[in-house]
């Protein structure tokens, strides 16, 4: 019989996973997008069709609500669900997954909605669940997290005998022509950005403030960028799953025009996640404050410029000093001809689908919570090349490094 797939959410990414699961149909089968609107979802769909001739399906669904989840999940018999909903409806959409034994993805980690802070305590605790009720949960299988663990696991596999430092370079040169805007949701964009930075050094974890770090790192097809040290969850996985690790950081670009327009905001108080009284209702600033910015799935047609994500990594190989640099650029243009979204979605939803599909086809499968960086790598690798992210292995010598500057000690 042909599987039956459930994609919950459609933003950017649900747009872009609609697109390449209608591509891969042979493994998806039946095909159905949900979201609280499903007239977003209609639009998909009709876009969908004109440019794949696959029909798919589409539904209305409150995330936050277990009992309707559950209550589609059944109607639809879904053998996966793939959830691109936002990180805050993570743990309704696993328990109601848990509730039907259907199998569960996702592409970015649990986050509490009443506090800027993510972490896959919550999801993890649900392995148990999970493996008593014969299903699989991949968590994060987007870029980073998502590939970034892949590449780390592949360098682990083919390259190293121990990793030391992992350094995960995200950098996005595209331009939309927005004085300021966001690539993707603005609530959890904007919170993580702000957040304090962390970073783990020889068994611990050392917290910066926002924006502290910074380094400039000349990205190939892009050239030198200024870079900030984040917090990003894969850090989190890959801390756990990778032997002999001594350090792991993350960096993302920012241009100074955003980080103007963010400090300002912020300043002014419009990043705030508590409820404040405006003449007579209550209402929370950084939701307002989405409101008031394009909507992410509209800059697709007018963004241009490139997309670098990658692993820049040091350890050892039969006793010698190695440093591999495994990376992957997209462009937005390009993503948009393709899918009508641009590359940050598309780098999001494709590995979403490339997960899901590894799951229905049982080449990565094990029930209970998962990691990415726990499966066999090259199976992915490979989907990547074939999917539409191609990606580069730069062999450097022991000392190299892309960096330029930094404001490190």
């Amino acid at each position: 019989m042909p599987n039956k797939t459930l994609i919950i959410g459609a933003g950017g990414v649900g747009n872009v996973v609609a697109f390449k699961c209608a591509m891969n149909a042979d493994t998806f089968g039946k095909i159905t997008l949900a979201s609280r609107t499903k007239s977003k979802c209609d639009a998909i769909a009709e876009n969908v069709k004109a440019k794949t001739g696959v029909a798919i399906h589409t539904a209305q669904v409150d995330a936050d609500s277990v009992e309707e989840l559950v209550s589609l999940i059944r109607k639809v018999d879904a053998d996966i669900v793939i959830n691109v909903a936002l990180p805050y409806q993570d743990l309704t959409i696993m328990d109601a997954c848990a509730a039907t034994q259907t199998d569960y993805l996702d592409t970015a980690n649990y986050e509490h909605p009443d506090e800027a802070k993510f972490e896959y305590k919550e999801q993890w605790a649900r392995d148990q669940l999970f493996r008593e009720q014969h299903i699989m949960g991949l968590l994060g299988s987007g870029f980073d997290p998502g590939v970034t663990n892949v590449f780390v696991a592949y360098a682990q596999k083919h390259y190293f005998d121990e990793i030391h430092t992992i350094d995960i370079l995200d950098c996005n040169a595209g331009d939309h022509g927005y004085p300021f805007a966001t690539n993707f949701n603005p609530e959890i964009n904007l919170r993580e950005v702000s957040a304090k930075g962390r970073y783990w050094e020889e068994g611990q974890w050392i917290e910066t403030e926002p924006m502290q770090i910074k380094q400039v790192w000349d990205y190939p097809e892009i050239g030198p960028k200024d870079s900030y040290l984040l917090y990003h969850e894969e850090m989190e996985s890959l801390v756990k799953n990778i032997p002999h690790l001594k350090r792991i950081r993350f960096f993302m670009t920012f241009g100074e025009s955003y980080l103007t327009h963010m400090k300002v905001l912020e300043n002014v108080g419009m990043l705030g996640i508590e409820p404040v009284e405006h003449q007579g209702q209550q209402i929370v600033p950084i939701e307002f404050l989405k409101t008031l910015l394009p909507d992410p799935a509209s800059l697709g047609p007018r963004t241009k410029g490139k997309t670098n994500i990658g692993v820049f990594v040091k350890g050892i190989k039969d006793g010698k000093a190695k440093t591999v640099y495994i990376y992957q650029v997209s462009d937005h243009e390009k993503c948009y001809e393709e899918v009508m979204s641009q590359a940050v979605s598309y780098t999001t939803g494709v590995p979403a689908m490339i997960g899901a599909k590894l799951m229905l086809e049982k080449k990565w499968y094990e029930e209970g919570v998962h990691n990415m960086e726990e499966f066999d790598p090259d199976p992915f690798m490979e989907e990547l090349n074939t999917q539409g992210l191609p990606w580069q292995v730069m062999e450097l010598e022991a000392d190299a490094t892309l960096e330029v500057e930094s404001t490190l000690a």
